[in-house]
C-alpha cells in the first residue's frame, strides 16, 4: 500500500463515501503480509520512501513469485536482486512486463507510474574496472528504481588515472557518488580526494588470490586516506543505492510524493 492509497482511503472516510469499518478493512494489510515463510513489509515505502526489495539469492522461484505477487498487489513496483538467469526465466512466466537485467542480476516489474526523478541532484555510479560493472549496474538500476537521476562512468580505475581525471567535471556535477572497485580498492579514496560530494564505496569480489573474495578492497576502503568515505559490504550494490537515495533526499518534503519508486 502506498501513501497515495492511504490518503485516498482517509479522504473517503472523511467525506462519508466510505465507512470507518470499510476503511479499516482496506487498511488491514498495511503493516505486513504474512505468507508463512515470509512477512512482506508493505509499510516500508511509507517509512523510508522505497518499498521492500526482494533478495533473490537462496529463495526458490516459488517463494519469489509469491512475495512478488503480494508486493505488486500492494501497488508497488517489484525489484528482485541477486536473481540468476535460471530463476529469472521461471519468474518471468508469472509476471507480465517482467524486465530482467542479466548482468546486474536484477529483475523488475514496473507497476507504479514512472515518476519524474527526485532528489537534490544526480547519483553517479563509478566503476574501477569492467569486471566491476555487474555490481555497479545493480547499484545504478536500483538507484533509478528508487527515483534518482543516475549517471554512469565505468572503467576509470587507478591503473590509468588519466581516464578518471578526464571526467572531473562530471564527477563534480553529481550529488552523490557510488564508487565500485575490486583489487586493492583504491578508487573511492582517489575520487573522494578530488571532489566535495559524499562518496559511497562498494568493494567487489574481483581480484587475484590475495584479494580474498573482496576482503582486501573492503579493508582498503575502510582505511581510505581521504576523509568521509563510507563503505558498504562486498558486492552490495543495492545497499549503496539505498544509502545514496537517502542522502540525495535529505531535507526534501516527502509528504508531497506518494512513496513509490
Amino acid at each position: 500500500m502506498t501513501e497515495a492509497n492511504i490518503r485516498e482511503i482517509l479522504n473517503q472516510v472523511a467525506d462519508g463515501t466510505l465507512s470507518v469499518a470499510q476503511g479499516l478493512s482496506r487498511l488491514r494489510h498495511l503493516p505486513f503480509a504474512d505468507l508463512g515463510f515470509a512477512k512482506v513489509d508493505l509499510h516500508r515505502a511509507i517509512r523510508r520512501g522505497v518499498p521492500e526489495v526482494v533478495f533473490g539469492e537462496r529463495k526458490t522461484p516459488a517463494q519469489i513469485i509469491a512475495i512478488g505477487r503480494r508486493v505488486i498487489e500492494a501497488g508497488h513496483s517489484l525489484i528482485v536482486t541477486r536473481l540468476d538467469a535460471v530463476k529469472a526465466r521461471l519468474v518471468a512466466r508469472k509476471f507480465k512486463g517482467f524486465d530482467y537485467h542479466e548482468e546486474a542480476q536484477v529483475g523488475i516489474v514496473r507497476v507504479a507510474p514512472q515518476l519524474p526523478p527526485s532528489g537534490h541532484g544526480t547519483v553517479m555510479v563509478v566503476s574501477a574496472g569492467t569486471s566491476d560493472i555487474p555490481v555497479a549496474e545493480e547499484a545504478a538500476i536500483c538507484a533509478e528504481m528508487f527515483g534518482n537521476r543516475v549517471s554512469r562512468l565505468y572503467d576509470v580505475g587507478v591503473a590509468g588515472l588519466h581516464r578518471l581525471t578526464d571526467n572531473l567535471d562530471l564527477l563534480a556535477a553529481a550529488s552523490v557518488l557510488i564508487v565500485v572497485a575490486g583489487m586493492e580498492g583504491a578508487l573511492p579514496s582517489v575520487v573522494a580526494g578530488l571532489i566535495d560530494k559524499p562518496v559511497i564505496a562498494v568493494p567487489t569480489s574481483v581480484g587475484y588470490g590475495v584479494a580474498m573474495g573482496g576482503i582486501a578492497p573492503l579493508l582498503g576502503m575502510l582505511n581510505a586516506c581521504a576523509g568521509g568515505v563510507v563503505v558498504v559490504n562486498i558486492d552490495n550494490g543495492f545497499g549503496a543505492a539505498m544509502a545514496a537515495t537517502l542522502i540525495n533526499r535529505v531535507g526534501l518534503d516527502r509528504s508531497k510524493s506518494d512513496g513509490r519508486p
